[in-house]
């Protein structure tokens, strides 16, 4: 194996060089987590935020960082009831992971630990932290793929974490372990 070198270290990321290839990694984060959730009344939750690297706005899984507060212990199920609660102002006892995920091999070192929660109860807002403006949709389950679909024909992006976690969520039939 080659010597790394770093070729540029920003405040979230890293420019690294290692033999042939170019990489960019996170420095404060090598773990995301995403959440598939679906409400007490049969409805997912989906958010739309603006993602600048591609130039608009982008319908997401509820995500974010393990441990972006700053706690190198945190787990990534907690991780993941956290960001839940901030980005949609919904929470949940049922959850259980559905896996874990390279999220763009030949470009980061990151990988995304993807969730199941179900009956999903409302307490809050939602919309994100201070800085963020998050729209949540809540589309029944039974209309989730057309609406998705509808709107990739209209040109809007969407985050391919979106397919695999329905699919993955689909062939555990909607079911979360007892604990």
């Amino acid at each position: 194996m080659s010597k790394t070198k770093i070729l540029y270290e920003g405040r979230f990321l890293e420019l690294v060089a290692q033999g042939k290839w170019e990489y960019v990694r996170r420095n404060n984060s090598t773990t995301t987590i995403a959440i598939l959730a679906l409400t007490q009344n049969d409805d997912l939750l989906f958010v739309e935020q603006m993602r600048l690297p591609v130039g608009g706005p982008v319908i997401e899984l509820p995500a974010g960082l393990v441990g972006d507060d700053g706690d190198v212990t945190e787990q990534p199920i907690v991780a993941a009831i956290r960001e839940l609660e901030e980005e949609t102002g919904y929470t949940t006892e049922k959850i259980t992971e559905l896996g874990t995920f390279c999220s763009s091999a030949g470009l980061t070192n990151e990988q995304t630990t993807m969730f199941l929660a179900i009956d999903c109860r409302q307490i809050g807002s939602g919309g994100g932290v201070a800085g963020e403006s998050i729209q949540i949709h809540k589309i029944p389950r039974k209309n989730a793929a057309s609406w998705l679909l509808d709107r990739v024909k209209l040109g809007e992006l969407m985050d391919g974490k979106v397919w695999t976690a329905l699919a993955l969520a689909q062939r555990r039939k909607w079911k979360v372990p007892k604990n």
